[in-house]
């Protein structure tokens, strides 16, 4: 016979946070989603800044075949796959997927939903750069990507200003996203792509 007096007194202990300890654990998830045509350390570095802030039990960097609102990738789809699997294959809590064949869409309400359904004891982090947070608003649904995920924006050099004062900046809750202004690499894969 299970003592309620026992249960009891876990019910009323918590954690730092101020959570019972007897309640769901929810595992914290982040995902990065993109192109990723290159990859560069600069994925790898906000993946792990974020993986130490928000205390992440993992990223998954997703791959999409092509940005709706970019033009056609540089290289392959199998190439920016291998390019990511070399950069990623000595970090233990980055993995890597590509999941436009199942979720069957290009945008990221779409995946998130579907993530979120797979993975429900889950509290999903999105993460973008500051340049995202500027065209946000025109992504399909974006108003509606707090309610499966945070937002997680890190800044980047010569973004900040124009994303803090962007239509999502304004519109979103200040609640629904997190803006991160960490040590900045003035890196992208644009940037790349011209050498």
């Amino acid at each position: 016979m299970i003592n309620l007096q026992v249960i009891n007194i876990f019910w009323k202990v918590k954690d730092k946070q101020g959570n019972n300890f007897l309640k769901k654990i929810t595992k914290k998830i982040g995902i990065l989603g993109g192109t990723f045509d290159p990859p560069h350390v600069g994925h790898l570095h906000i993946s792990n800044i974020a993986i130490k802030k928000f205390k992440l039990r993992n990223i998954v960097w997703i791959i999409t075949k092509q940005n709706p609102l970019k033009q056609k990738p540089y290289l392959s789809k199998n190439m920016r796959i291998k390019l990511s699997k070399d950069i990623i294959k000595k970090q233990k809590k980055i993995s890597l997927k590509y999941l436009d064949d199942v979720v069957r869409s290009k945008n990221t309400f779409d995946l998130l939903n579907y993530f979120k359904k797979h993975k429900k004891k889950s509290e999903l982090f999105f993460l973008i750069g500051a340049d995202n947070l500027i065209n946000l608003h025109k992504w399909n649904n974006w108003k509606k990507i707090p309610r499966l995920a945070k937002i997680v924006v890190f800044a980047r050099p010569n973004y900040s200003n124009k994303a803090l004062n962007s239509v999502a900046a304004k519109k979103l809750k200040k609640s629904d996203w997190i803006y991160v202004n960490s040590k900045k690499m003035n890196i992208s894969s644009s940037l790349i792509r011209k050498f």
